[in-house]
Order: C-alpha cells, then sequence, then structure tokens
C-alpha cells in the first residue's frame, strides 16, 4: 500500500473530530484549491500574488475611446492585470477590477453589464455593483481618464 496518499476529508473527520489540530485539518481539506477557484479551465483564474496592480500602471494607455460602444464594455489589461471598462455616457469610460469577488474568477464583459463564467454572477457595467449573486460586494473600481481619444490608466 502506498503511504504517500493525501488525507481525505472523511479521515481528517474521523481522526480530528476535535481540538484545534483537527479544526485546522477539517479547514485545510475545505479549502478550494487553484483549479476549483479558476473552474479548471481558461476562463477563470485569479490575479496571482505579488503581480502588479492596475493602480501601479498610472498613465499606461489602456484603450481607443472608439473601441468601447457607449452603453457597453470591453475587456482590456491595465498593469497586466485584466480589467474591464465602460463607457455609460459619450465620453465617461468607468473602469473595475476583472476579478470576480465571489471566488476571483475572470469576469467578461457583456453590453451592459459583467458576466462571471465560474458561476454567473452579474455585475453593472456603469457601477460595478452585484446585479445578481452569488457575489456580495461590488467589482473594484480602477482609475482611469479619459484623454483625448484614449483611455488612460491612473
Amino acid at each position: 500500500m502506498d503511504d504517500s496518499r493525501e488525507l481525505s476529508r472523511r479521515t481528517a473527520l474521523a481522526l480530528g473530530g476535535s481540538g484545534a489540530l483537527g479544526g485546522a485539518l477539517i479547514l485545510a481539506g475545505c479549502a478550494p484549491s487553484d483549479s476549483a477557484v479558476d473552474g479548471g479551465g481558461d476562463s477563470g483564474g485569479d490575479a496571482g500574488s505579488g503581480a502588479s496592480t492596475p493602480t501601479d500602471a498610472a498613465g499606461e494607455d489602456v484603450a481607443a475611446l472608439a473601441d468601447i460602444p457607449v452603453g457597453g464594455s470591453i475587456g482590456a489589461t491595465i498593469g497586466g492585470e485584466p480589467v474591464l471598462l465602460a463607457q455609460p455616457t459619450a465620453g465617461e469610460v468607468v473602469a473595475f477590477s476583472a476579478i470576480c469577488t465571489h471566488q476571483r474568477c475572470t469576469v467578461a464583459a457583456a453590453g451592459a453589464s459583467f458576466e462571471c463564467p465560474c458561476h454567473g454572477s452579474v455585475f453593472d457595467a456603469a457601477t460595478g455593483e452585484v446585479e445578481q449573486g452569488p457575489a456580495l460586494e461590488p467589482l473594484p473600481s480602477v482609475p482611469v481618464t479619459v484623454e483625448g481619444d484614449r483611455v488612460i490608466a491612473g
């Protein structure tokens, strides 16, 4: 028999029934793995620790204003991180992190809303607010400005 097998949740419950160590084992067994967080495919993922944040890239050219439909949205990157850009009214651009506040999957632009492909959360593209859960928190806003016909980070 191979003794290098991982401890199953059932075994952890049987062995650790009570006490601090048992509780820690149970919690560790219930923690999502990276593949569970991102749905196991390329459509999701986490931002990664240690990566630059969109706010670190002030001055970066992000997109052409003409590429963002009025009343619609697009995906982009700022500082190597996925963001969502929307143009609620002509000439007004808002940006949000594309990382879902539920389980960190990458959210997609979908016209006047943003949709998480992993668990179905929907966010308002103009405000980042949750329209449909399971996410409970809005998408964090990312500062952008419009300079001429370009959208600039910061």
